[in-house]
């Protein structure tokens, strides 16, 4: 499993019951957690007095109950040099996932020990933890999702990271047209991420579903490789695509093409009060090291 254990102001305290309770910098938040089918929460009287907690409807999303008057609308946190704003939205998140702190150093490492330019492409970039990262390491990014105000979190994040002059495009699109338009453009990336959904829309309705349009998009990628690849990243949290599905589509994609190495696991966070890990998707990682 990749672990992400090298937080300060991010700490998952307990996970029970299908809940979690974690802390964003200093404040509290109890949320759903489906994957934590175990019932056995260690300090209840914590579990009960956080600065927020979001409720389930019955009726499909929910709302946050909000006891500390004082938590703000949205505050900062910090993972080694990088600053990332989260708030507490209406479906439950926050604007960041912290699992994926162990592929942000991947990808560093990657791109600083490569010694020559490197551009990246960020698929369904979110609000950009990728991105930022790949900033701070010294890349080129193009970073394309298809929700206008994702992206301009995005961009806050990059500014709030230092980084508001570095190379950066922000591209508000349906990233399989995105890249079928790249492929005819003839431009070119040395390292992709992607962080598809299970299903999705685009900006004009363009549908997705991860297990019909997965594989064509990754063989499109394929073509945008550059001739010297470093990586391609991608990351999964729809239940019943293993590991091994992401082992094998790379096997027949940019290993076929490329060589190099890959590999594929679950990703994860540590859990303070009973040393248990939280399962949190899957990652593969195709590389070459220069």
């Amino acid at each position: 499993m990749y672990l992400s254990d090298k937080w300060e102001d991010y700490r998952i305290i307990d996970a029970s019951g299908g809940e979690k309770l974690e802390y964003w910098g200093k404040y509290l938040l109890r949320r759903p957690d489906p994957i934590a089918v175990w019932d056995d929460k260690v300090d209840i009287a914590r579990w009960n007095k956080v600065d927020a907690w979001y409720h389930r409807s019955n009726k499909g999303g929910g709302s946050w109950q909000v006891f500390n008057k004082s938590i703000p609308e949205k505050w900062q946190i910090k993972y080694r040099d990088l600053v990332f704003n989260v708030r507490p939205t209406g479906f439950k998140h926050t604007g960041l996932f912290p699992e994926q702190a162990v592929n942000w150093d991947f990808i560093s490492d990657l791109i600083k020990s490569a010694n020559r330019p490197i551009k990246v492409l960020n698929l369904f970039a979110y609000t950009g933890g990728a991105t930022v990262s790949a900033l701070a390491s010294g890349a080129e990014v193009c970073h394309v999702d298809a929700s206008k105000g994702i992206v301009t979190w995005a961009k806050e994040n990059v500014v709030s990271s230092g980084l508001g002059d570095a190379k950066v495009r922000y591209i508000v699109d349906d990233v399989v047209k995105f890249v079928k338009r790249e492929i005819r453009r003839g431009n070119k990336y040395d390292g992709i991420i992607m962080d598809p959904p299970s299903y999705g829309r685009g900006p004009s309705g363009e549908m997705w579903k991860i297990e019909d349009a997965l594989y064509p998009l990754i063989c499109d990628c394929m073509e945008i490789l550059s001739d010297n690849p470093l990586f391609l990243l991608i990351n999964s949290y729809t239940t019943g695509l293993s590991a091994t599905v992401l082992k094998n589509v790379m096997t027949v994609t940019a290993q076929k093409k490329f060589g190099g190495e890959f590999d594929a696991d679950e990703i994860g966070l540590p859990i303070e009060s009973n040393g248990l890990v939280l399962p949190c998707g899957i990652t593969g990682r195709w590389y070459r090291k220069d």
